[in-house]
Parts: C-alpha cells; sequence; structure tokens
C-alpha cells in the first residue's frame, strides 16, 4: 500500500469520529424534558415536543447518521479497493498503459524431396508509419512523392488498422535502397515513417509447381472466424499472411509460424510512448515435398510440347495437366497444370486487374489445377478396366473374338454407332482390342451387360476400382468425379421427357469405351494406373514427406504410406490386361513405338480421346514403366488437344525423358486417332 493511500484512510477514519462525535454531543442534550425559562414560573413541558429547537436537532442527529452511514460505506469500498482488490486493480493500470502488438513470423520453407528450395523467403525493405502521420498533410505529400504514391493512396495505407492499433501501418513493400537512404538522411521530413526489414515469399523456380505450391494471401474474414475456434493452435489477427491454395493452404498449420510480441507503452489517446520487453518471433517448419524439381521440370515441358504439336494439327489445346506417380508408395514426383500463373504476383497483394486476369473464362482459368480438380470424360483409358469387368462376369475371355466392321449396329441399323476406324479392324480379340482400341469390341461388352441380370457390372467394377470417388491426396479442391447409373441419369435429368430420363442401351455401350456421363480426374486416372501396375493394390497419392524439426537436421513428422484399395483380380485376367497395354505402345502405331524404343526400359499405357459436343476432343496417354517391374505412373491430359496419339504422348515421353534422362529423338508424327 503506498503513502497516498494511507493518508487517503487516515483522513477518511478523522471524519467518521468527527461525524460520529457530532451525533453523541447532539443525542447528550436532547431529552424528553425541556425547561421553559422564558421569564415565567419554571415549568415541566412534556409530551410532544413540537418547538423550533427540538425539529432542528432531530435533523442534525438524522443528517450525522445519514452522512455516517454515506463514509462508513466509502470506508469499506477503499478497504476493498486497496487491500483486498489492490492486485486487480493495478493489473487493469498497468493494461492501460501498455499494449502488447505483435510482428509477423517467416513461414516455413517448401522444399522438393532433395532439398531444392520450391518456396523460400526473401529480405523486403518496408516502409512504415505510426498512425498520426495521416494527419501530417504535408509529410503524406512528400512521402508519396518519393515513393511514387497518390497521396491519398498513403493515407489509406497508414489509416488502415489491420495489423493493430498500435503497430505501424505498411506503406509500401520492397522499396529500393535510393528510398531508404533518402528517409534516413532526412528524418527531419519524415518524423514517424521508418524502414523496417520483413520478409516475402520467393520462388526461387519461379512458375515450376505452382499450382502444387499454391500461395499466400491477407488472411479473409472467414478464416479469422474459423482460427477462433480452430484446433491446430493458430488464432489470426487481421493483416496476417496465410496460404490460399496448394501446399500453402493445405500445410498452413505447419509453415506458419509463432508471432512475436512487443510490448509498448501509450498515453491516454493510445499513442506510442515507449518501448518494453519483446518475445521474438518464430518461423515456422519447412515442409519436404515428395515433388521432384527435375521430374517436374521434364512434366511441364513436356506439357508445353504437347500443347504445340495439338496445335500445329490446327486443335485448340486450351488446357492440360500430367501427374507422375511413384507406383510403390504413391507420391506425386511431378503435377504439371496449364495455363500456369506466377505465385510472386500474389506477393504484397495482388491487384484487381491481375485477379481478374487469373479468375476469367477468357484467360483459362489458371489458378485451377486441373490434375485434381478438372473432369473429364476418360475415353479409351477406361477400357482395361471394362475389360476386366467382362472377363469377371464370364461376358468374354482371352479366346472371345468380334467382327468390326468399323460401324456397329448391335442395338438395329437406327442405333448403330462407329469405331474409331471406320475401315474397320476385322476378327479382333479382347487383347486386341485393348491393343488397337476397338470400339466395336466394347460395344459389344457394353451390350451384354445392358442385357444381362448385372445391368450396372461395368459402373461396378469402376467404382470397385476407385472412380467416382476423392483419392483424399493431400491438395485441397479435388473433384470426386462420376459414374453414371440408371438412378443417376433419372434424377439429374428430372425436368426431361421420361424417355430421355431412362437408362437405354446407347448408355451402356458409350460408359464402356469411356464416353457419355462418365467424369474422372486425371488423378483419379493415375491411380488406376497405379493399381493396373501393382496388379490391384492403390496407395493414397500424396504431396507431403517430412515435416522438418526447427533445430538440428531431423524430422518432426514423415508422411505414412496408406493402402487406400486393393483389387482382388485373378492373375490370368491381370497378365492379359499388362500384355495388352505393353502392345498399345509397341504394335498399334509405328510413330508412338519409335518414340518409346529409345527408353532403357519398357512402357505400358493406353491412349484415349475423349468427345465433347461443339468442342475438339480431350486427349489422353496414360502410362506406367518399367512394365515388368513398375515404378513411374505418367498421366497426360489435354484439353480440346485432339488425339491422345498425337498430342498427350509427347508429355508422357518427355516426362519419362526426364525420369531416365533419354531425351526424345523421334521426329515421327503419328496418324493414329485411336480412342
Amino acid at each position: 500500500m503506498d503513502f497516498a493511500t494511507v493518508v487517503l484512510i487516515i483522513c477518511g477514519v478523522i471524519v467518521a469520529v468527527a461525524v460520529v462525535a457530532v451525533v453523541l454531543v447532539v443525542h447528550a442534550h436532547g431529552g424528553r424534558f425541556t425547561v421553559d425559562i422564558g421569564g415565567q414560573t419554571p415549568r415541566a413541558a412534556g409530551g410532544n415536543d413540537t418547538s423550533p429547537e427540538t425539529g432542528f436537532k432531530t435533523r442534525l442527529r438524522g443528517l450525522g447518521l445519514f452522512s455516517g452511514g454515506v463514509v462508513a460505506v466509502l470506508l469499506a469500498r477503499v478497504w476493498s479497493m486497496q487491500l483486498m482488490s489492490n492486485d486487480e486493480y493495478t493489473s487493469q493500470a498497468e493494461r492501460n498503459r501498455t499494449r502488447t502488438i505483435t510482428t509477423a513470423a517467416p513461414r516455413g520453407r517448401i522444399l522438393d524431396r532433395n532439398g531444392e528450395e520450391l518456396v523460400t523467403n526473401r529480405p523486403s525493405l518496408t516502409v512504415v508509419a505510426q498512425a498520426d502521420v495521416a494527419d501530417d498533410e504535408r509529410e503524406l505529400q512528400l512521402l508519396g512523392n518519393l515513393l511514387g504514391m497518390p497521396r491519398m493512396a498513403v493515407k489509406r495505407n497508414i489509416q488502415d488498422t489491420t495489423e493493430g492499433a498500435q503497430s505501424s501501418r505498411t506503406v509500401a513493400v520492397d522499396v529500393s535502397r535510393r528510398i531508404v537512404a533518402y528517409l534516413e538522411e532526412h528524418p527531419d521530413l519524415f518524423p514517424g515513417v521508418t524502414v523496417e526489414q520483413r520478409t516475402q515469399r520467393h520462388y526461387p523456380h519461379g512458375k515450376l509447381a505452382a499450382h502444387v505450391l499454391g500461395y499466400t494471401g491477407t488472411v479473409t474474414a472467414d478464416q479469422l472466424e474459423a482460427s477462433k475456434d480452430s484446433e491446430d493452435g493458430i488464432a489470426y489477427e487481421s493483416g496476417d499472411i496465410t496460404g490460399q491454395a496448394g501446399v500453402e493452404y493445405q500445410y498452413e498449420s505447419v509453415l506458419q509460424g509463432v508471432r512475436g510480441e512487443q510490448k509498448v507503452f501509450v498515453d491516454a489517446d493510445g499513442d506510442v510512448t515507449g518501448y518494453s520487453t519483446s518475445v521474438p518471433a518464430e518461423a515456422g517448419s519447412d515442409v519436404v515435398l515428395t515433388i521432384d524439381a527435375k521430374i517436374q521440370q521434364a512434366a511441364e515441358d513436356g506439357l508445353q510440347h504437347a500443347i504445340s504439336k495439338a496445335k500445329a494439327l490446327q486443335n485448340k489445346a486450351t488446357a492440360g495437366c500430367v501427374v507422375v506417380l511413384d507406383c510403390t508408395n504413391g507420391e506425386i514426383l511431378a503435377m504439371a497444370s496449364y495455363p500456369e500463373f506466377d505465385p510472386s504476383i500474389f506477393v504484397g497483394g495482388i491487384s484487381n486487374a491481375d485477379w481478374e486476369a487469373l479468375s476469367s473464362e477468357a484467360s483459362g482459368y489458371p489458378l485451377m489445377d486441373r490434375a485434381v480438380s478438372g473432369t473429364y470424360a476418360s475415353a479409351s483409358t477406361i477400357k482395361p478396366l471394362s475389360a476386366l469387368a467382362a472377363l469377371n462376369n464370364g461376358i468374354a475371355d482371352a479366346s472371345t473374338t468380334y467382327d468390326c466392321t468399323g460401324f456397329w449396329t448391335g442395338f438395329g441399323s437406327a442405333y448403330g454407332q462407329y469405331c474409331w476406324d471406320h475401315d474397320g479392324h476385322g476378327i479382333i480379340d479382347l487383347r486386341n482390342g485393348i491393343v488397337y482400341s476397338c470400339d466395336t469390341v466394347f460395344y459389344e461388352i457394353g451390350k451384354a451387360f445392358f442385357e444381362s441380370d448385372n445391368k450396372e457390372g461395368l459402373q461396378d467394377t469402376y467404382s470397385r476400382w476407385g472412380l467416382g470417388k476423392k483419392t483424399g491426396v493431400d491438395l485441397p479442391g479435388e473433384a470426386e468425379g462420376r459414374v453414371p447409373t440408371a438412378d443417376w441419369k433419372w434424377n439429374y435429368f428430372s425436368s426431361y421427357p421420361e424417355e430421355d430420363r431412362t437408362w437405354r442401351g446407347g448408355d451402356t455401350t458409350n460408359l464402356a469405351i469411356g464416353q457419355g456421363d462418365i467424369l474422372v480426374t486425371p488423378l483419379q486416372m493415375a491411380c488406376i494406373y497405379m493399381a493396373i501396375a501393382n496388379d490391384g493394390v492403390m496407395w493414397r497419392p500424396h504431396v507431403l514427406k517430412s515435416v522438418t524439426s526447427k533445430e538440428g537436421s531431423g524430422t518432426v513428422a514423415d508422411y505414412k504410406v496408406e493402402k487406400i484399395n486393393e483389387v482382388e483380380e485373378k492373375d490370368e485376367y491381370m497378365a492379359l490386361i499388362h500384355d495388352a497395354l505393353q502392345g498399345v505402345i509397341y504394335e498399334e502405331d509405328e510413330a508412338v513405338t519409335s518414340h518409346f524404343t529409345s527408353l532403357p526400359v519398357k512402357v505400358a499405357g493406353k491412349t484415349g480421346t475423349g468427345e465433347k459436343a461443339g468442342k475438339d476432343p480431350t486427349a489422353w496417354f496414360c502410362a506406367y514403366a518399367p512394365a515388368d517391374d513398375p515404378k513411374y505412373v505418367v498421366c497426360a491430359m489435354l484439353e480440346e488437344g485432339g488425339f491422345g496419339a498425337t498430342s498427350a504422348m509427347y508429355a508422357v515421353r518427355d516426362t519419362f525423358g526426364g525420369i531416365y534422362d533419354v531425351p526424345d529423338q523421334s521426329t515421327a508424327d503419328s496418324s493414329s486417332s485411336a480412342r
């Protein structure tokens, strides 16, 4: 208890004693009887004394009691405040004169599997100002002239309180050293303006793997609200920089560091008057991805090569992607998507014009990761599954043959369907039906299912192998695709006439060749070929390899490989499929073969050409290698890219070239339109 408090209590006690004394004195002279000595014979005055003197004394006693009560209450309150709640009020007083402001922590780096930096931080010279600078029009104008900014823009930045009321306000980032030197040489012109060295995201490889890495931006209102109940321990503040897409978003809780704290003294107006203790910010953890920068570069170069080939054949080739998996554990070694974008455009805030360009249909939605979020008709890449469905249901075996004339009329001449080879393949068996992608073989399989007791045997097989549901990849925005059924069609086309909502034989034959209403993602098809390569075993695809320790060179977390599907198929069935997929590479088209013979391993794969009304076909090529001991799966897709063998094939071959360090030397162009 300080001296002032002691004096206050003593004074209160003195006042209380004085009041009590007055009351007692008055009471001592205020009996029931009074003596009247008004010049006559003295007499007793009993009963109710209503003389003025008596009324005054009564009021005085009441006033004394009231005053004593008030003083007693005040003394009790002083006692409570100064003795019982002293610590609490001291703490409140301290809070009134101090504030805690926080400082942003550097985000963790993102590395490829070999330790190559894909995303890191770079120093950024940032001009900041105190809040009262916004009231100095002269200083605002000078600062705007120096920074090359309109005065009102400078003022708006300084008035922005998203970083905290007492925090310095960011005026401009990444300023030149010339500006820094001028500010330091003329402090009298810019009171309240300083330069801080902060960090900004840096991308050493530019656009490489941009869709996988994602980008950062200022925390949104929804993220702020969600962080209040977050289980990962992150409580955002306005102005924080957070992951908004890709790995930056998926592993935000790891990459986001722990903010530092600085205690400052403030006056009654909230202005900073001094600085006290501080706790430095703690950087986020580094994330190591399964991505291999070398393979990623090969995939992106291959995708560009495929697009140029497609455009040379008068196809629009508006977009595309490549996925590379390690089929022994599900690691994503590369994932390229086109159109691409530069994640550095988001550093320091993106302009409205740039955002509109990245979000518009005219530019092809560059921010969309087509490997994960895009859905397309699978085309002929699904024929191995259709063949397995036929084998498992007794609809076909290895010796079953079909007669392809180029035009199939299994449901009558009025409902005929063409094979991609209008001249026909002649007599052909199931294995060669896959090799040469004969549509007639699969029309017959579809017809057999439609007329059997197991009308949805194809759909059952596709679903059993994992289509129609998400893979669970550790990237945001994954689509689940669609395996259409009779019920789905009836409900989906609810506004159509009944005859158009009913499942027909043509729906099943279209489904058997991967056309019609089926939708898959390129990542799903890469996983399908992973499972084919592994005789039915599918691992969950993932981009996280480990999280490094902040101290030392070890890791604090390693991704645990997870098996998500294991389809049991007879060995002879899988052997037929493997043999057929090798035949696609080395038998179906000499031009295609010439591109793969230079590789040190055998490759197995399948082309595909998806049809979409009013657009050029979607080109597919999915493959795995070595064919006899699979390690890598490469799946390429080009929107409006034409035929798989004439465009998407180049993306796959160039990617394998990057994996095995054997560039493609063949100049042969395929004329095949195999689906």
